[in-house]
């Protein structure tokens, strides 16, 4: 199962979209997406508008890859649990961010082989290819190394 998302907070009709078509395109039934508050209305694709935390979690856990906009939390909770990841990062020039954070964020990602990047919705199909050959990444532990940990202590509490 392919499970996308795009998080809680805002639409993200261009990602919905693009995936939407490729499905239709490919004849493609093993998708799920969490649209949010998308007015674009699916037709190839099962959906729902939001899931609650468990749910969200079970539905990443039994996907076979991941396609999502560049959430820092959405990445982070596929990575940690090693799931293949596409990602169609917002992009302020769409209206879809007040800034290009998620493409420098998802960007940054992608340079270090963690995930794969796809910048417009016609690019979803071709990229997900790429997914399928992308190296098993290792899973990203849930929390930051002890090493930066110790170094951020002591810069907060230096006297």
């Amino acid at each position: 199962m392919i499970f996308v998302t795009v998080g809680g907070q805002l639409p993200f009709d261009r990602l919905i979209r693009g995936v939407d078509r490729w499905a239709g395109e490919e004849g493609r039934n093993d998708i799920f997406a969490q649209i949010g508050r998308s007015a674009f209305r699916p037709r190839h694709i099962r959906y729902t508008h939001f899931l609650a935390p468990p749910d969200f979690r079970r539905r990443l856990d039994e996907a076979e890859y991941v396609i999502s906009h560049a959430g820092i939390g959405t990445m982070l909770t596929a990575l940690e649990r090693g799931k293949p990841l596409l990602v169609v990062p917002r992009q302020a020039r769409f209206g879809e961010s007040v800034n290009e954070h998620q493409v420098a964020t998802a960007g940054h990602f992608a340079a270090q082989g963690k995930l794969v990047l796809a910048l417009s919705e016609e690019e979803v199909s071709e990229r997900f290819e790429a997914l399928k050959t992308l190296p098993i990444v290792p899973r990203i532990p849930p929390h930051a190394p002890e090493s930066l940990l110790s170094r951020i202590r002591a810069f907060a509490f230096e006297p």
